[in-house]
């Protein structure tokens, strides 16, 4: 009979009943009175007795944002539980998820009348995400069908079928009814039909996931500790594994090799440490480790790679757009990224692979992503901790998916970069000029185009070496396989930036005239080059004036509902914040804006 602390998650949709069988567990192993079950018969968000905890998803705690999962714990005299007992509502999917994170078996209602929901399902497949292998699928209000068995096989049969993809070891399916109490802690007398074994029976043998402290050591660097001018430390929590004074352990991504000094903790050395320790180990050797990095087993070390192949479960109200740039954390380390490839998204009603250009709130899908930098990780069936990730939006910090790794793209590393001996300052030398981008941006009907083709002629006549790129023009050519939905913008903006980031790399001046709706790929496409080589131009002309001009009669046309998705009716246009030069149209020709903008160049030493 397996022993110590289960960690049991409680799902499944809305009024199935989770918070009354909770508290019928509760009440027949003695952990509550029964004046105290009533107040445990309502949604757990709502109930009195139960304490709102932060927890699961490390990266979480550190964003400060708060979760409500609702934690309990009971007892028998053979083994401890803790319960994560999360809302069924749609909208509180990312607080399931934060339960499955730390959970080793899922119980599962269904409502016998309602029978499989699609949140049932979404439930079944976030626990699989996340690591989950057992279930305990409990049809419950069996008696309000008069404990009908082909009402349950109905519903088991149908749910065993459709999960069958989600590759659980166990699914223990068991009529209940968490109102009567029957088949909970003892078998029901009048479900005699089912020969299986009662939930807390299940629950009492169930085993746990693989212990931390078995799997090959993994420490991520928290912070540095530098207290003395002798000393200096890497401060962090174990999260897989051991380690003791002596060890020769590797440092990764760096893949440097090393020996533990000293383990270090406010109570003093350590002669071992174990997973969920956190300490401060010192190295015998004078190498550097830095925030983010990960202490490692030098015989079984993390895979190393910043392309990676990963599950997701996308949280956030604001759809997913592959292409735009993320913010990823792994461990403790924090880097850019962006969803290079949504591979499919998965219908939890079917569990079929659908294709997909993006992601909706609380769907999952499978998904290439792209890093700006290398990262270590395992495979998550390996280690919840050092596989596991979210990603943040890169402008308000909030947590907008968390996911999965499956493994590293094999391309990641058999791609470096190549050597050339000519590079883009000796290019622009030959040139005698300084290559940058400068990028047009606002609304249709601006006067981005008409400045942008102003001021090329005027560099041309200078003898100067430029390349203009249009949105129109382009779109005709490179990316004439993209519409105007928000998902084919950031992919229009994601290509023109590394063409102009080759163009820069030939030494030219490149002038860029695109509406480029979203700071987000405005920013990406200044993060590909230096600092001084990317100049942004909003062309600030007020809506009214645009359509006013309409020199396309686009807006007539979008105003018809003839065209959809057009910036600045019914799609956004985020302005600049900050733009290096702002032209305002209204009361400035092209004339004076290219006199404006060639002084700029002049002052900046580009012409």
């Amino acid at each position: 009979m397996p022993s110590g602390i289960l960690r049991l998650l409680t799902c499944g949709s809305v009024d199935d009943g989770k918070s009354t069988l909770i508290g019928r567990l509760l009440f027949e192993t003695g952990s509550i009175a029964e004046d105290q079950l009533a107040a445990l018969e309502c949604d757990s968000t709502d109930a009195p007795d139960y304490a709102l905890l932060l927890d699961g998803l490390q990266a979480e705690r550190e964003q400060g944002i708060t979760i409500d999962v609702a934690y309990r714990h009971f007892a028998t005299p053979r083994r401890r539980f803790i319960v994560a007992d999360t809302p069924g509502h749609i909208q509180y999917t990312r607080n399931m998820a934060t339960g499955a994170s730390t959970s080793d078996l899922a119980l599962l209602l269904v409502d016998v009348r309602k029978g499989i929901l699609t949140q049932t399902l979404r439930h079944a497949h976030i626990a699989s995400l996340f690591g989950i292998r057992d279930i305990v699928f409990a049809v419950n209000k069996m008696d309000i069908v008069r404990y009908a068995e082909g009402n349950f096989r109905e519903i088991t049969d149908a749910f065993k079928r459709i999960t069958e993809p989600l590759a659980f070891s166990n699914i223990h399916c068991v009529p209940v009814s968490a109102l009567e109490g029957e088949n909970l802690a003892s078998p029901s007398e009048r479900m005699k039909w089912y020969s299986g074994p009662p939930v807390l029976t299940i629950l009492e043998g169930a085993e746990p996931r693989a212990a931390d402290a078995d799997k090959p050591f993994r420490m991520p660097v928290q912070s540095i500790n530098r207290s003395g001018a002798d000393f200096r430390g890497y401060s962090g929590t174990i999260v897989a594994g051991s380690v003791r004074p002596g060890q020769e352990i590797v440092i990764s991504p760096s893949e440097r090799k090393c020996r533990i000094d000293r383990i270090v903790t406010s109570d003093g050395d350590l002669p071992l440490a174990r997973a969920g320790d956190a300490v401060t180990l010192t190295l015998s050797d004078q190498i550097d480790a830095g925030r983010g990095d990960v202490l490692a087993d030098l015989e079984s070390p993390p895979e190393i790679s910043d392309q990676l192949r990963a599950t997701l479960l996308w949280l956030d109200e604001d759809a997913l757009l592959p292409g735009r740039a993320y913010e990823i954390k792994v461990g403790t380390r924090t880097t850019g990224a962006s969803i290079s490839d949504l591979r499919y998204a998965i219908n939890v009603d079917t569990m079929e692979h659908v294709a997909a250009r993006t992601l909706e709130a609380n769907d999952i899908g499978v998904c290439n992503i792209s890093l700006d930098r290398l990262v270590s990780f395992d495979p998550y069936e390996g280690s919840q901790e050092t596989g596991s990730f979210i990603l943040i939006d890169r402008y308000n910090k909030r947590t907008v998916a968390a996911g999965t790794i499956a493994f590293g793209l094999r391309r990641a590393t058999n791609i470096v970069p190549q050597a050339l001996d000519i590079d883009k300052s000796a290019r622009a030398r030959l040139k005698n000029q300084k290559p940058c981008v400068l990028w047009f941006t606002g609304l249709s009907g601006s006067g981005k185009s008409t400045i942008a083709n102003r001021l090329e002629s005027t560099l041309h006549n200078l003898g100067r070496h430029t390349q203009l790129l249009d949105g129109d023009n382009v779109r005709h050519g490179l990316n004439k396989d993209l519409g105007f939905t928000d998902a084919d913008r950031v992919e229009n903006i994601r290509r023109i930036a590394e063409v102009s980031k080759l163009f820069v790399e030939a030494g030219l001046v490149v002038l860029v005239s695109f509406i480029s709706p979203f700071r987000s790929e405005r920013d990406m496409a200044r993060s590909l080059l230096d600092n001084d080589e990317f100049i942004e131009i909003f062309v600030d002309t007020p809506l009214e004036l645009c359509e006013a001009r309409d020199p396309k009669g686009l807006y007539k046309k979008a105003r018809a509902g003839e065209i959809f998705n057009f910036t600045g009716l019914d799609s956004p246009y985020e302005a600049p914040l900050e733009p290096e030069i702002r032209i305002r149209t209204a009361d400035t020709t092209p004339d004076e804006a290219t006199d404006i903008l060639v002084e700029h160049l002049r002052k900046q030493g580009v012409i």
